[in-house]
């Protein structure tokens, strides 16, 4: 059974929390995901869920706590936003270094300095070499998907690794939006009971984690993560198939949207993408032939199904809402334009940093992506392969 509701897209994470009813949830607030743990927090006095709400001194504290009731067997999540995500950095490696199955949503926001409290990818960035599956939501409904799915995909046997959902600052966590959320019987029926198949609290079994580890055998611990991942896209793939029957939402490693006879297309993630697919639309209605590519899943970076979508386009453009200053390109551009390398044709890829520090992205910005790959698909050039979109000169 579903339900219609309205909600923001903090509302609706921390009604997929409720609805999970964690073992042990350890959080420190920042903005802009301060609302999701002050409302799971009123479900625990409430009486709402069962969870250990531990309230800690800080977002370093926060993960490692979580990490601690993970290892020993419970099922535990946390939430935090740019510098609270930044300095958990330290412990996020270890969390997915030790194979703990914990899921924290990301509301992603701008790194300091300067301070600022807006939008960008660049928190969520910091963390894409930790070995953590991440998993991007264009809007509440979701975010909220993909907190119930995280569950599954972070316990899954063939991967016990942390999840983190991610969704925009403000544009999603703030914004008022309609969604469907199950009962809650069909999630706690969907997720299952957690069984850890180890846990330091298993006195039967006993153990050890986080040991010291030589080189003799850190370089086979590092490809156990490696095959983790590998792993994660197949189960990723059959865990949203499994959630479409109880949800009739289907969501995979990717989102391809009127691709299938495009000549152009942009790739973008989280809400932007929703403006992308508005204006495809309206140049559609022209008689242009352009897509929008919205990649679900950034770790692991699903380049097979990139690949796949984008092979039969004449040229692409990829929006990063964060810098890298390597001065070749945002993240995402790294991973889309080496992807389409071994298809040996020549598909023009070309990169737009855009809102950064929440700028906005306007529909007039996207229409001028599309203009700008179609002067490409015309003369065959590209004068510039990075470039900044809503940028004052």
């Amino acid at each position: 059974m579903k339900n219609r509701v309205a909600l923001t897209g903090n509302e609706a994470v921390a009604q997929a929390m409720r609805q999970i009813n964690p073992d042990v949830v350890a959080a420190y607030p920042i903005t802009p995901s301060t609302e999701v743990v002050q409302m799971f927090s009123s479900f625990v006095n409430n009486g709402k869920v069962d969870t250990e709400f531990v309230a800690v001194e800080s977002e370093h504290s926060a993960m490692s706590a979580t990490i601690g009731a993970s290892a020993a067997g419970a099922r535990a999540m946390t939430c935090t936003s740019s510098q609270g995500l930044a300095y958990m950095f330290e412990v996020v490696y270890v969390a997915a270094s030790m194979r703990l199955p914990i899921v924290f949503p990301v509301v992603n926001r701008a790194l300091s300095a300067p301070i600022n409290i807006h939008c960008d990818h660049s928190d969520a960035m910091g963390i894409k070499q930790s070995g953590v599956i991440q998993l991007f939501s264009e809007n509440a409904q979701e975010a909220y998907d993909n907190m119930i799915q995280a569950i599954r995909i972070a316990e899954h046997p063939d991967v016990l690794l942390p999840v983190s959902v991610n969704y925009d600052g403000f544009i999603t966590s703030h914004a008022l939006d309609v969604l469907d959320i199950l009962d809650d019987d069909t999630v706690k029926e969907f997720i299952g009971e957690y069984h850890p198949q180890e846990a330091l609290l298993n006195v039967k079994e006993q153990f050890s984690m986080g040991n010291f580890d030589m080189y003799d055998y850190y370089f086979e611990h590092k490809y156990q993560q490696v095959a983790a991942m590998e792993n994660a896209k197949r189960v990723i793939e059959e865990i949203g198939k499994e959630y479409a029957k109880i949800s009739g939402r289907t969501y995979g490693l990717v989102d391809a949207y009127k691709l299938e006879d495009a000549d152009m297309a942009i790739v973008v993630m989280n809400s932007a993408a929703g403006s992308a697919k508005g204006v495809c639309d309206e140049l559609r209605a022209k008689g242009l032939k352009v897509g929008v590519l919205k990649p679900r899943v950034f770790r692991p970076f699903p380049h097979e199904a990139v690949v796949d979508a984008l092979k039969g386009v004449k040229a692409v453009a990829v929006l990063d809402r964060a810098e890298t200053f390597s001065t070749l390109g945002g993240p995402m551009f790294e991973d889309v334009r080496t992807s389409l390398y071994d298809l040996k044709a020549d598909i023009k890829v070309v990169n737009y940093v855009y809102g950064l520090g929440g700028r906005d992205l306007r529909l007039e910005d996207v229409e001028k992506v599309y203009n700008d790959l179609g002067d490409i698909v015309k003369t065959g050039r590209v004068d510039k392969f990075v470039r900044y979109l809503g940028l004052r000169e």
